[in-house]
């Protein structure tokens, strides 16, 4: 399948009279003349309204009785039309509207309007920014009565207010570059025109952007449904069309292939209502579509799961999800393909795409694609923070029906999907969600605990513990973003039924531990004595030493996750050749503010330095929001890790790093790479105290080295992508360090190369990489700790290479890795006796040598036949 094909999407009669083929989505479309028809009488109700459109906000617009509606009394909602923009030649608008009492009984002082948005553009020059952020002409019936055309009132010559009008809108070209609008409102209960206003002359460039409809009402009043509109209708002689931005009602899917099983996640819009519906999962075989399984809607996050055993494709397999809907004019058929791709486990390397921190500055991101496709990655991982609570310009609803709330999150997560879902479309996915994506600035979950929300949904919340949201909530949003992952390690829920999803995923021979990091997690209020001020997860009072409170009793990941840690550190089954920690974010607190700063509220106003200039006057952070804290837990965490000669991954931290961790000492542990941000709201930084940082410059930092973070870690550091100054704009997303990481495994070398990537850069021209990057290391390098002494040179003869195991007189395991070599002599950090184990996990080989002596010197040698 060609990668850029799309959504194909099958609709019968007049709901969709566009084509049905989805291209590629960021193009104009072609230049034609349109008669576009809305046609909501012929859908059943539902909360969703029609693949054309995007709602502002999801959950305000819902199709009832055979009309569209909206639900809420607020500011700047919107329905845009996807498929038409950017009129040239005559236009008409028409639209009938349905006011009621609420909106007319509105003091004469309320400002908005109820009607049209034309012209609406955003951020950006695509469609989808428009339908977001789009602002434009505004062309509508006030509550006093008054017709509003932009900034402008016109006065209406009856008495009596309408509550049910047909607004039309009418454009003519004039001289160049400039066209005539006339504007009538029509009460369609005696058809006479309430008012008429004529030879409004606009620029061509007004008219450029959008339709959107408007239910704009700034009030404080709480009120609810003042409108509905009908049989909406675009004519045009010349305008833009392109039936390949539609968007749903399958938005996008995400799937993992594990050990034979595939899971995939299908992302629907709510169409749940829709009696008699079905979504099925088909696979393609011999140019022949299957249906290997069908379903209903029910779950709230509006996300199908199907799960197929025994996967045995040894090539690409391409697979649709299928819609069927039935409505007034019978089924219609929706589907959204993509690609199976064929597990590369013959391949000598596998390379990952590494993603975090979304919030919506760059929306739709449309760059990200393009420049990740030259990469061509093997698999896509996405961790934490999808989005963030202001994403789509409404910030998040805390409070009200249940299945609003969920609608809340919908709205956000489908933007997520819009802008992101071609990355992996035909690649395997990991997805983890983190604090922002359950509505957390952060979350120390203490298993599962509610949050204390009696003095509002803010930092005091969050300092409480726990989630702020409800349990059946939180379960909906990782039921969305998590359950195409392989099974969890241990389903239990912990306490009040919030579900887990840290797993195991072995892909390609690279065996991949996902955590959660913040689910067990300790809230810092709860364990550090009251003089500490803790506010937000952090230590506001400046005499306060974190570091004389290492041994304190409190969580990190949880016995529960270090059990899974240790066990997997043990598994090197189905070929395991690699292994990696993915989370949320790092065990180390890579970060700097200003001395006199007592927590990060001050990062976004913070200077954005020149080019090898060098920031004073800095000192480490004390966030426990990182995996730094509780330092003695993140040591046991690391400790475990180690074993496996694992690297790790991680989000979170708004600023792209790679550092050594080190436990007993500077790196005798392994290497962490935390990718930079996709769109960044909190530019942190890492500018430490150096004795000379007249040495700095921007392409060879001073602050690579050796350093201690807030609570007493050790970590060096190798390279940092600090924001910096680039004079260009918009600042927001040139200044902040924005970017994406690869990270690539070499099986056969045993080796891991990162790449940092600064955002819209060609990945394959130079200087596309943050200073410092690619960086490459050995797997051998990731249990950095150095050896007191030495076991016997073990000599494998065979043909297969096996996992070694190295115990200690107490049977606890040292360190467990796959043979890259036919001989390996293993160190260990004490003198004493051991024993090796060699294992086969695939044929079920084993073979123990026992009570083997540390020594000094190097020199036995141990001849294994296999």
């Amino acid at each position: 399948m060609n990668r850029r094909d799309y959504i194909k999407t099958v609709a019968l009669g007049a709901i969709l009279p566009m084509a049905s083929t989805y291209g590629y989505p960021f193009g104009l479309g072609e230049l034609s003349r349109v008669k576009f028809s809305s046609q909501w009488h012929l859908w059943p109700d539902m909360k969703w309204v029609g693949p054309q459109y995007w709602a502002n906000r999801l959950q305000d617009w819902v199709i009832e009785k055979g009309k569209l509606r909206c639900l809420v009394a607020g500011k700047n909602r919107t329905l845009h039309l996807l498929t038409l923009q950017n009129p040239s030649g005559s236009s008409k608008l028409i639209v009938k509207v349905g006011i009621t009492n609420p909106w007319i009984g509105m003091p004469p002082s309320t400002k908005g309007c109820v009607g049209l948005r034309i012209g609406a553009k955003g951020r950006f020059d695509d469609y989808r920014s428009a339908a977001v952020y789009g602002k434009g002409l505004d062309v509508g019936l006030t509550a006093d009565g008054k017709l509003k055309i932009g900034e402008s009132l016109f006065e209406n010559a009856i008495s009596k207010l309408p509550n049910s009008i047909e607004l039309i809108l009418s454009s003519e070209p004039k001289e160049e570059g400039k066209q005539e609008l006339t504007v009538k409102v029509i009460d369609q209960q005696t058809q006479k025109v309430w008012i008429q206003q004529n030879g409004i002359e606009v620029d061509n460039s007004v008219l450029q952007g959008n339709f959107a409809l408007l239910c704009d009402v700034h009030t404080k009043d709480q009120v609810k449904s003042i409108a509905s509109f009908d049989n909406w209708i675009i004519e045009s002689d010349s305008i833009y069309s392109n039936s390949e931005n539609l968007y749903g009602p399958i938005c996008f899917a995400q799937y993992t292939l594990h050990r034979r099983k595939l899971k995939l996640t299908a992302q629907l819009a709510p169409i749940e209502m829709i009696v008699g519906h079905s979504v099925s999962l088909e696979i393609k075989l011999q140019n022949t579509w299957k249906v290997v399984s069908e379903k209903t809607l029910t779950h709230q996050g509006r996300a199908v799961n199907f799960q197929i055993t025994e996967w045995y494709h040894e090539h690409d397999i391409p697979y649709r999800v299928c819609l069927k809907i039935p409505t007034l004019e019978g089924n219609h058929l929706y589907y959204y393909e993509g690609t199976i791709a064929k597990e590369p486990i013959d391949e000598k390397q596998l390379t990952t795409a590494v993603f975090s921190c979304n919030a919506d500055f760059g929306f739709p991101d449309s760059d990200i694609y393009e420049s990740v496709l030259k990469l061509d990655p093997d698999v896509i991982l996405f961790l934490g923070d999808q989005f963030y609570e202001g994403t789509g310009g409404f910030g998040a609803q805390y409070e009200g029906d249940f299945d609003v709330l969920c609608l809340d999150y919908l709205h956000k997560w489908m933007m997520f999907g819009w802008s992101y879902r071609e990355l992996f479309r035909h690649k395997p996915c990991a997805i983890i969600p983190d604090d922002h994506d359950v509505y957390h600035g952060n979350v120390w979950g203490e298993g599962g605990k509610l949050a204390d929300n009696s003095n509002g949904f803010g930092a005091k919340s969050q300092d409480s513990g726990g989630y702020k949201m409800p349990p059946e909530w939180v379960n909906m949003v990782q039921y969305s973003q998590t359950s195409h992952l392989p099974d969890p390690y241990d389903p239990k829920p912990v306490d009040n039924g919030i579900r887990v999803y840290y797993t195991h995923w072995n892909y390609a021979g690279v065996s991949f531990a996902i955590l959660e990091d913040r689910k067990f997690k300790s809230a810092p209020q709860h364990v550090l004595p009251k003089e500490a001020e803790i506010y937000n997860g952090w230590i506001r009072n400046k005499e306060f030493d974190i570091k004389k409170y290492k041994d304190l009793e409190a969580e990190l990941l949880g016995k529960r996750q270090e059990d899974f840690l240790e066990d997997w550190v043990h598994d090197w089954s189905n070929n395991t050749q690699m292994k990696v920690v993915l989370s949320q974010t790092n065990f180390a607190t890579i970060a700097t503010l200003p001395s006199d700063a007592v927590d990060d509220g001050v990062v976004p106003g913070l200077y954005i330095p020149e080019l090898g200039e060098y920031i004073k006057g800095d000192a480490p952070t004390v966030d426990m929001d990182s995996n730094g804290w509780p330092a003695n837990k993140r040591d046991k965490a690391l400790s475990i890790i180690r074993k496996g000669f694992a690297f790790h991954i991680a989000g979170d931290q708004h600023l792209g790093s790679f550092i050594q961790y080190g436990v007993e000492t500077h790196e005798d542990s392994g290497y962490a790479f935390a990718g930079p941000a996709l769109n960044n709201i909190w530019p942190r930084r890492f500018w430490p105290s150096l004795r000379d940082p007249n040495e700095h410059s921007y392409d060879s930092p001073a602050y690579v080295g050796q350093h201690i973070d807030g609570f007493g870690n050790k970590a060096t550091v190798l390279a940092v992508a600090n924001p910096h100054n680039m004079h260009k704009e918009p600042k927001v997303l040139h200044n902040r360090a924005l970017g994406y990481g690869v990270v690539t495994f070499d099986k056969e070398k045993r080796t891991i190369k990162t790449d940092c990537y600064r955002r819209f850069y060609n990945p394959l021209e130079k200087d596309s990489q943050y200073p410092g990057w690619p960086i490459t290391v050995s797997q051998e390098e990731n249990y950095g700790r150095k050896a007191v002494a030495w076991l016997p040179k073990i000599q494998i003869k065979g043909s297969l290479l096996p996992v070694l195991k190295v115990f200690d007189s107490g049977n606890e395991l040292q360190y467990a890795i796959r043979l890259r070599e036919f001989s390996f002599t293993p160190k260990v950090f004490a003198e004493g006796k051991y024993k090796i184990v060699l294992t086969i996990p695939e044929t079920g080989y084993e073979r123990v040598i026992g009570r083997l002596r540390a020594t000094r010197e190097q020199g036995k040698v141990i001849v294994v036949s296999l």
